[in-house]
């Protein structure tokens, strides 16, 4: 007798084959498990052990389970997540024991995965495939079903209990196929995170054929696995749609508690401490930097953190919004209303978003260059100052809405009216320009004007960057006692907001955000350009290049230099030739 087999009650035992079976059952019970063991048949690399990969193979397990039906997880790039999710999971969906068989669990599954490059796909559907057939897997599953080879392509591959997997790409098309499973791994790609059509094409192909594409909408499951690039790309989309209950699965590069997300099973992020990296084994803090220096801040808070737009903001920042607690707005000496028009109410259309500004005064009260002190002696304290200069500006009113023309022009009538404008800008764009006529013929003898701003062939980007310096705090650089320039560990100059910027938005007192409607034009503001919308944008930057440039509105450091200027003595210049 081998000395493998035993005797026990008359019944000979296996003990390999026995050690065998707990091995199998322990690895059909466990998709990490598994994951770590097949992780040699598919990948020379080592496989790197990590509470992140349990984290979502725990949730993959749970679709299998049918306690999820519709998953989206975001994870920072080069985490296996690809091969986990496109190789390793449909493997072990197909192991599972067929008395477990159900719409997504078992050799029947039905598999559609989707990317926006096929080639990529196709290269994971080939290493799933050789993962099927390696003799690792054959060994221990072999008997639960077989590949037929007369539906064996690149494409899509077949076995006898009816289970397939169907490689398709954004730009091709699913049409007359379905699944049990639909895997979108990378809908989009990080190189075009910019590109407003390729986001489109995205969400439109989701919209049209990707959502009708599973076999039963009851028991089948969706799977979406991406880096997030901008607000409105596909997580954002299905997540702002709101159809269904999707768990979001979200791991962030650094931990933010301000972010945590707990799924339907009960999932939260480990992680207690602000900044604690996601997964130091794999990505080290010096290579998160070198990461970040690349990235830049735009694409390494969408890949890395999850984050459409980087933390604080984009171009412009949530905090450099003035808070005016105050109940009443101070008086204005100009009030500019300025209108972004889109003038249908269709739900596809963007918003016509309007937003009124005012320019407000502060005395400008002057600090003295020196005092008289106790004997008799002048105390030179520095060149004369003023801490107060004028002027400011006030984000008075913001309103949105989708509208068609006559409509829209009776509310944008009624908000001048109301807000006591002196001036009414709009885009001179072609639903502009009706809307700007329609004005003149029906409210022509108000008290506003109505002008038409053509922004010429500057992009929406390079607007909102011409307004930045009236927001952002004036920065100097801290020094010591001994005046020499502080430095932080990376040797980069430590800075200090000197001055806050000039704009303003109204707050209720004591409370940390500011008013809801200017909440939501804020936050729009600092989403730019990755945000899912950006009528508001527009209409900001509109509005204060409009004031800027007619002089109504001047940073405290230019007024100071006109200030001081007009202090000076400036003598006639000499004559460039002699005078007879």
């Amino acid at each position: 007798m081998s000395s493998t087999h035993i005797n026990f009650g008359g019944l000979q035992i296996d003990l390999e084959q026995q050690r065998q079976d707990f091995e199998r059952f322990d690895l059909e019970e466990d998709l990490y498990a598994f994951t770590q063991q097949a992780w040699g048949q598919i990948d020379p690399a080592a496989f790197r052990p990590g509470w992140p990969i349990e984290a979502v193979c725990e949730h993959l397990e749970a679709v299998v389970d049918g306690q999820i039906k519709r998953l989206i997880i975001n994870i920072p790039p080069r985490s296996g997540k690809s091969t986990l999710c496109s190789v390793c999971f449909p493997a072990w969906t197909w192991a599972q024991p067929a008395d477990r068989n159900s719409a997504t669990s078992g050799p029947g599954v039905q598999f559609v995965y989707a990317s926006y490059a096929e080639k990529l796909a196709l290269r994971f559907s080939l290493r799933n495939r050789r993962l099927i057939q390696s003799e690792w897997y054959q060994r221990r599953w072999g008997s639960r079903f077989r590949l037929l080879g007369d539906e064996n392509t690149s494409h899509r591959f077949v076995n006898d209990h009816s289970g397939e997997r169907l490689v398709t790409s954004i730009s091709g098309t699913a049409t007359g196929f379905g699944g049990n499973i639909f895997v979108v791994d990378d809908a989009n790609a990080a190189n075009e995170a910019f590109s407003e059509a390729s986001i489109q094409e995205v969400i439109d192909w989701w919209d049209q054929t990707a959502s009708t594409r599973l076999n039963d909408l009851d028991v089948g499951a969706f799977v979406i696995i991406q880096q997030r690039l901008a607000e409105n790309d596909l997580t954002g989309h299905v997540l702002e749609q709101s159809i269904g209950d999707w768990d979001l699965l979200m791991l962030p590069m650094h931990y933010d508690p301000d972010r945590i997300v707990m799924t339907s099973i009960g999932w939260k992020d480990p992680r207690t401490k602000e900044g604690e990296l996601l997964w130091p084994e794999r990505f080290p803090e010096h290579a998160v930097r070198q990461l970040e220096q690349t990235l830049g801040p735009f694409a390494a808070a969408g890949q890395l953190e999850q984050s459409p737009k980087p933390k604080g903001g984009g171009v412009v920042k949530y905090s450099w919004w003035n808070a005016w607690e105050r109940e009443a707005y101070p008086p204005m000496d100009f009030i500019l209303a300025s209108l972004d028009t889109a003038f249908t109410e269709k739900t596809e259309n963007d918003y016509s978003a309007i937003t009124i500004w005012g320019v407000f005064t502060y005395d400008v009260v002057a600090v003295p260059g020196r005092i008289i002190g106790a004997d008799g002696r002048p105390m030179y304290l520095g060149p004369r100052n003023f801490p107060e200069e004028s002027p400011r500006v006030m984000l008075m009113h913001a309103w949105r809405g989708r509208l068609p023309l006559h409509e829209l022009v009776v509310k944008i009538a009624d908000i001048c009216r109301r807000m006591k404008t002196d001036l009414l800008l709009i885009e001179n764009k072609a639903s502009g320009i009706s809307v700007a006529q329609e004005m003149q013929r029906l409210y022509g003898h108000e008290n506003w004007g109505v002008e038409l701003n053509d922004p010429k062939s500057i992009d929406k980007l390079s607007r909102l960057h011409s307004v930045v310096p009236l927001f952002a705090p004036e920065l100097r650089e801290k020094k010591d006692a001994q005046g020499r320039v502080m430095r932080d560990q990376y040797g980069d100059p430590v800075r200090y907001a000197a001055r806050d910027g000039i704009v303003y938005a109204p707050s209720d007192p004591g409370m940390p955000t500011f008013r809801v409607w200017a909440e939501e034009c804020i936050r729009e503001v600092e989403s730019f350009p990755h945000g899912a919308h950006d009528d508001y944008v527009d209409t900001v930057s509109q509005a204060l290049r409009c004031l800027r440039d007619r002089g109504l509105l001047v940073l405290p450091t230019e007024r100071l230099a006109d200030l001081n200027a007009a202090l000076e003595y400036h003598r006639d210049p000499p004559p460039l030739y002699p005078t007879i």
